[in-house]
């Protein structure tokens, strides 16, 4: 099961195995304080991208679909990613906008669920 979460946000036993997918540490959050088990850069979006989103200079679906487009050419970090989601029962995906709708966690888990063919 893929979740995501605010890496702000209490841990709870419930995560699984904790997964930052945020090229950028997030402000304020220690390492030990975020229990992390990867931080993987790599199934982030690109700095170009973050920034263009981040600015308001693109929408959602536009973002969703150039991060997608992203995450095809990066198959070794996102395989590497669908074999954790195989091995754990649960695989919370953290990261650290504010907005708990959209963000690069929500588009990525939608792409994940698409690419293993699942209804997660």
């Amino acid at each position: 099961m893929l979740r995501i979460k605010r890496i702000y946000d209490d841990v709870s036993d419930g995560d699984g195995f904790r997964v930052l997918v945020d090229r950028l540490w997030p402000r304020g959050v220690s390492k030990e304080k975020a229990h992390l088990d990867a931080w993987m850069k790599g199934v982030a979006p690109s700095n170009e991208l973050r920034t263009w989103y981040h600015k308001g200079e693109g929408d959602w679906t536009a973002f969703r679909k150039a991060y997608f487009d992203e995450l095809e050419r990066n198959k070794d970090d996102v395989d590497e990613l669908l074999g954790l989601s195989r091995e754990h029962e649960v695989v919370t995906l953290l990261y650290a906008a504010k907005d708990r709708e959209q963000n690069n966690a929500a588009a990525l888990k939608e792409y994940l669920v698409r690419v293993r063919g699942d209804e997660d």
